[in-house]
């Protein structure tokens, strides 16, 4: 399978998915937004995946390529294309799906549990999430829930931490490919935001425990192997 990733700062690549794509034999393209590179054209790949950033979905007149970013990630959809938007990728995927993104009553930052709605999960994610995770967070907006998606993982911090369009289209606030080295790029880049509130811990908390980047990357495997696996179910038939 083709990948995209659009990446928007050079300190937050694919991490661990960079990993799998490699063990599991697909291919990668990326576009760093943040260098200026073109747009890829819509015929060069199956499954777009759309990184973080320090950035606001509505930063257009600093990052004036956020407003083709937005178009292409319509296009993508209407292209019925795989997708999934991690953190500011899922609130710019809920932005072009006409959802508002605003800040969060709370900065969430370091290992907070998800609850997932086992309900309202497409059969391509049952059994992939435990009703409760531990999962990594480093946030200060939220988005909206997109018209037409499922909404189906929630913290204490951030009521909207996931949703599903159209089976294929995975939008999540918290990070899954984040590794113990991903995390501490992030805290030499974006250290200032850590103000010892409520939901933000430590540099020494959040790189404490190694085990806890394994475990969430586990869940990333887990859930790129059932989207492919259901992309190739459907180009059998």
């Amino acid at each position: 399978m083709r990948f995209h990733l659009f990446q928007h700062a050079a300190f937050e690549g694919p991490a661990a998915i960079q990993s799998w794509i490699t063990d599991n034999g697909h291919s990668l393209a990326t576009t760093k937004l943040f260098r200026g590179d073109p747009m890829p054209s819509q015929d060069d790949f199956d499954f777009l995946i759309i990184m973080g950033g320090p950035m606001g979905v509505e930063d257009f007149e600093q990052y004036p390529w956020l407003a083709a970013e937005r178009e292409f990630i319509i296009q993508s959809i209407e292209a019925d294309k795989y997708m999934l938007g991690i953190c500011l990728g899922a609130q710019l995927i809920a932005r072009a799906c006409g959802a508002k993104v605003t800040k969060n009553l709370h900065r969430e930052i370091g290992w907070f549990n998800v609850t997932i709605d086992t309900q309202n999960l497409p059969e391509v994610l049952q059994n992939v999430f435990p009703a409760k995770t531990e999962v990594f967070h480093w946030h200060g907006d939220t988005f909206e829930i997109p018209q037409g998606a499922s909404h189906f993982a929630s913290s204490e911090a951030c009521s909207n931490q996931g949703f599903i369009l159209n089976g294929k289209v995975l939008g999540l606030q918290f990070h899954i490919e984040t590794t113990a080295e991903s995390a501490a790029s992030l805290i030499l880049n974006c250290g200032d935001e850590l103000d010892g509130s409520s939901y933000v811990q430590s540099a020494s908390e959040m790189l404490g425990d190694s085990t806890r980047f394994n475990k969430i990357n586990q869940l990333l495997s887990a859930i790129l192997n059932n989207l492919t696996s259901q992309t190739a179910e459907q180009d059998n038939r």
